[in-house]
């Protein structure tokens, strides 16, 4: 497909110069197309008996779209609303105690952090420690490491020295499933947290949680129910799938997992690849006009996103907003941030450079 066929594919690049997959990505047109089929099928049909046949399929066909851009095994992949609760199954279902430390990094989201603060005001102990030098930070007590594989707030990557540690590793993959290559073995990570509404332009309310078997094996499963049972028949003796629908979030609707699954196949049709590719070098060239611009922009790993100093950063984005570029301030941080994908072209570069105060 030519860039032009796909970029066709995301009916508000039409409008504005959309920079904010960080946040939401653009939904595709086929994806809201199947979203409708699915409720009006619903709607004439009911739900009965093959509805519900109809989610199971959608939520594996899902999976398989998901391992894919994981690079993983169907298996291995459990599907959930958003990143935040895939961390929250791992860090909870861990079963940390008083006394025990979690290792963090200074630039992790309020996401991840959420779901440390519970595990805090449960008695275990968070430390934080400079994100590119995590991995020299392991201490005898520490039972979890959980950073993010990529920042949120400046687009670098963790360290590579993070797969040598002992300690568990779980990545919040927020920023980093669809935006750039994801290798799970080179990472180190014993499990990875997802989001399906950002960088796989899928619907808000989906995400997907990789688990090792070694890891899995060990995590309390604190929520039973239809969809994570085995043999649902079997009542109180019902027994937990063994692989990773053990994980699986409770009930994800028909329509927003085909609305999820028409937009990774939206992207599998091009090529991740070719997508991770094209988003860099977007992003590259990006970082050259803003310091052409006048604008210090912030040391990066030339990923996806890019964040660049701005005198007020609320105030200039919705300057931004008024000219047709939509992108997000980080908060505390005197910073703008773009989200730079393959559905972009030169021409949304060019309009933030010509809408800057």
């Amino acid at each position: 497909m030519a860039h032009a066929d796909f970029r066709s594919e995301f009916p508000v690049l039409e409008r504005v110069a959309y920079l904010n997959a960080g946040t939401d990505g653009p939904l595709p047109r086929a994806a809201v197309r199947a979203a409708q089929q699915e409720l009006e099928v619903e709607l004439q049909q009911g739900r009965a008996k093959e509805h519900f046949e109809r989610r199971s399929e959608l939520s594996e066909s899902l999976r398989v779209s998901y391992a894919g851009a994981l690079g993983c095994e169907p298996q291995d992949v459990s599907l959930t609303t958003c990143t935040s609760e895939g961390l929250a199954i791992v860090i909870d279902g861990l079963g940390l105690r008083e006394g025990d430390e979690i290792l963090t990094s200074e630039e992790e989201h309020p996401g991840l952090l959420g779901v440390l603060a519970a595990a805090h005001h449960g008695g275990v102990s968070v430390r934080l420690a400079p994100f590119l030098e995590i991995h020299q930070h392991v201490g005898p007590r520490t039972r979890l490491i959980a950073c993010s594989h990529v920042s949120w707030m400046t687009g670098r990557e963790c360290p590579t020295g993070l797969a040598e540690v002992e300690p568990p590793l779980v990545l919040d993959g927020a920023q980093g499933v669809g935006a750039v290559p994801v290798d799970l073995a080179r990472l180190g990570c014993d499990a990875y947290a997802g989001a399906g509404q950002k960088w796989l332009c899928g619907p808000d309310g989906t995400g997907m949680l990789y688990t090792s078997p070694a890891l899995r094996g060990r995590l309390a499963v604190k929520r039973r129910g239809y969809g994570n049972i085995a043999d649902p028949n079997q009542g109180l003796d019902a027994q937990l799938h063994e692989d990773g629908r053990r994980l699986d979030t409770p009930a994800l609707s028909a329509e927003t997992l085909a609305c999820a699954h028409a937009a990774a196949r939206i992207l599998e049709r091009e090529g991740l690849a070719w997508m991770h590719t094209r988003a860099k070098d977007l992003t590259v060239k990006l970082a050259e006009m803003l310091r052409s611009a006048g604008r210090e922009v912030i040391e990066h790993s030339a990923g996806t996103l890019l964040s660049f100093c701005s005198p007020d950063p609320e105030a200039e984005r919705g300057v931004l907003a008024e000219h047709g570029v939509v992108l997000r301030d980080i908060p505390g941080r005197p910073w703008l941030r773009a989200s730079v994908g393959a559905w972009n072209d030169e021409r949304d570069l060019q309009r933030l450079i010509d809408a800057l105060p």
